[in-house]
C-alpha cells in the first residue's frame, strides 16, 4: 500500500480494535515492512493517537488512553450504529445522558455524508423509545463498571440492598444488562462465593482492584437472559402482574414497561399482560391512568390499593365545586 494517507488511515483502524497488534501482523495486513510500520506509528503519534509499544515475544502496538481525544475512524455501518446508539440513549436511566447525547449527535450528523444522514434519520423516525424511567445512575460508576467488565478486571464497591443496608462487595464482573427502567451488573461475588446481581443506581464507588480474572461459567447464555431469569434476586419485591386491557394490543405493547409477548392480544379490542413485576404500585397505577384506555386489574392486590389512592387524590383535586358545575 503505497498511498500514505490511505494507509495511515487503514492502520488506525487496526489499532482502534481493542488487542495488541503484532509489528509483523500489522505489516502483512498492510502490505509493508516492519519499518515502514514503526514510520507509521511515528506519523500517528505526531497527530496526538497515544500509540503504545511493549517489547518481547507478546509485544506490540495498542491504542490507549491519552490526555485528549484524538479523532476518530469509523466505518459507515459504525457511523450509522453511533448514531441510532444516541438517539436511543434517552430510553435508558443515565443521570444527564439526554444533554450529553444530543451534543454527540449534533457533531456526528454535521459530519456524516448525505447518504449516511438519510439511512440515521430514517432509522430514527422508525425508533420507538422507551417512555418509561427509572433511577438515575451515574454515568462514572457505570463507565467504571463497563471497564472492569470489559478488562476482566475484580471490581470492590459500597452496595446498599433494597432495606438500606450498606455492605462492601467484592466482585468478578462479567456484564451490565438494562432492563425495564434499570441497569443492572452481573458479577460472581467473592466473599459469598456465588452469582450476584446487583443494581448500578445502588452501587457506589466502585474500584477496579488490577487482579484480573479468568470468567467463570455463568449459568444462564449471557448477562441479560441470567437478569431476566432471576428477578427474585433484584433487591426490591417481585408479584404477579395481571390487567386485562379493553383496547387493541398495538395501543398497550411497549408502553406499560413491558417486553415482547408480554401483551396477548384475545381479540381485536382486548388484551391482557401476565407477568413478573417488580415495579412499584404507585408508578404502575400512574402509567396505566396514563394509557387512556379502560383496563381491569386482577393483581396484585397493592396496585389495586394505589388506583383507590390516586382516584381519591384526584376527586378531592376536582373538589365538590368543579364537579357541580359539570
Amino acid at each position: 500500500m503505497n498511498d500514505t494517507p490511505a494507509r495511515l488511515l487503514r492502520l488506525l483502524s487496526l489499532l482502534q480494535t481493542p488487542r495488541e497488534w503484532p509489528g509483523s501482523e500489522l505489516a502483512e495486513r498492510l502490505g509493508v515492512t516492519d519499518r515502514t510500520v514503526r514510520r507509521d506509528v511515528d506519523r500517528l503519534r505526531e497527530l496526538g493517537y497515544p500509540v503504545e509499544a511493549t517489547m518481547g515475544a507478546a509485544g506490540g502496538y495498542r491504542l490507549v488512553a491519552g490526555a485528549a481525544l484524538p479523532p476518530l475512524l469509523v466505518e459507515d455501518d459504525e457511523a450509522v450504529a453511533i448514531a441510532v446508539g444516541l438517539r436511543a440513549a434517552a430510553g435508558y436511566a443515565v443521570a444527564g445522558i439526554e444533554e450529553s447525547s444530543v451534543r454527540a449527535l449534533t457533531k456526528l450528523e454535521q459530519v456524516l455524508p448525505a447518504k449516511l444522514r438519510r439511512r440515521v434519520r430514517v432509522l430514527g423516525t422508525a425508533l420507538a423509545l422507551p417512555t418509561d424511567t427509572g433511577p438515575l445512575v451515574d454515568p462514572e460508576v457505570l463507565t467504571a463498571l463497563a471497564a472492569a467488565v470489559t478488562n476482566r478486571e475484580r471490581v470492590r464497591f459500597g452496595y446498599r440492598d433494597g432495606d438500606g443496608r450498606q455492605s462492601r462487595r467484592h466482585a468478578e464482573p462479567v456484564g451490565l444488562a438494562p432492563s425495564r427502567h434499570r441497569w443492572y451488573l452481573v458479577g460472581y461475588d467473592l466473599d459469598r462465593d456465588d452469582w450476584r446481581i446487583y443494581r448500578v443506581d445502588r452501587i457506589e464507588r466502585p474500584q477496579p482492584t488490577a487482579a484480573r480474572f479468568t470468567p467463570r461459567a455463568l449459568p444462564a447464555t449471557d448477562p441479560a437472559a441470567y437478569v431476566a431469569g432471576r428477578r427474585t434476586d433484584w433487591g426490591t419485591p417481585t408479584f404477579r402482574l395481571s390487567v386485562t386491557f379493553h383496547a387493541a394490543a398495538r395501543r398497550i405493547t411497549g408502553r406499560v414497561g413491558d417486553e415482547p409477548g408480554d401483551i396477548v392480544a384475545i381479540d381485536e379490542d382486548t388484551c391482557r399482560l401476565d407477568t413478573l413485576r417488580d415495579d412499584s404500585p404507585e408508578w404502575l397505577a400512574h402509567r396505566l391512568i396514563a394509557l387512556g384506555v379502560e383496563f381491569t386489574v386482577h393483581e396484585p392486590p397493592e396496585l389495586i390499593r394505589a388506583l383507590r389512592t390516586v382516584s381519591a387524590r384526584i376527586e378531592r383535586a376536582v373538589g365538590p365545586e368543579a364537579q357541580r358545575g359539570n
